[in-house]
């Protein structure tokens, strides 16, 4: 039965924040999940993030702690500092191999495959899961100019989801305005408690921010 699928996410955190902020909308996580989840049954769902280790607060790490709270296997890893050939200082935070091994790993595991990213590198793995019988689908969108996923991975997935038509269903409400989050009125913010409370608070403020590091190169 086509709505027994075992899917999985696996979401390239930073492509996805600079599509959906080209695109004008943030993303509501936990409507994502039902989303997906009212499509099959949905195994896993990875999110991938590079983070600043040297910075006493990172404004993407309200978003990680409610993720991790709420469904999602976040995986991380420190950025890398280094100066290119201008003397500009530069922050790299590449995640495509860890989100390549881990498909990989879950191939045996699931039936379809929805890959939120428009980078090209990923042509090669999106391949490789097909010869394993896995269906992909890639999630970005053609409606910017130019568009946010290169063309050799639309190419090579069996379907393409537009974020733009995606957006109803997995966006944040326009009419909803988040709180504020910690730290944006310049005082020290404290990280979410490792036990937070499920209220509505909480998800306004942390199930619907976006990540603000976008100075990664990736």
């Amino acid at each position: 039965m086509a709505g027994q699928q075992r899917i999985a996410l696996f979401i390239d955190g930073a492509n996805l924040y600079a599509t959906t902020k080209t695109l004008g909308f943030d993303i509501d996580y936990k409507r994502l999940l039902k989303e997906f989840q009212s499509r099959g049954i949905l195994l896993r769902a990875f999110y991938y993030t590079a983070l600043v280790e040297d910075q006493e607060y990172s404004s993407i790490r309200p978003l990680i702690d409610w993720l991790d709270y709420n469904g999602y296997r976040v995986v991380t890893k420190p950025t890398k500092e280094f100066v290119d050939s201008t003397g500009r200082r530069k922050v790299k935070g590449n995640m495509d191999i860890e989100l390549a091994i881990d498909a990989l790993e879950l191939a045996p595991y699931i039936d379809h495959m929805v890959l939120f990213s428009g980078d090209g590198d990923f042509r090669s793995l999106v391949e490789a899961m097909q010869r394993r019988g896995v269906r992909v689908s890639v999630a970005s969108t053609v409606t910017t100019q130019p568009p946010m996923v290169a063309d050799e991975l639309r190419r090579q997935a069996d379907e393409f989801l537009d974020l733009a038509q995606l957006a109803s269903k997995i966006g944040r409400d326009p009419t909803e305005r988040p709180q504020r989050a910690l730290g944006e009125n310049g005082e020290r913010p404290e990280r979410a408690p490792r036990n937070p409370p499920q209220n509505g608070g909480l998800e306004r403020r942390y199930g619907i921010r976006q990540p603000q590091d976008d100075d990664f190169e990736i």
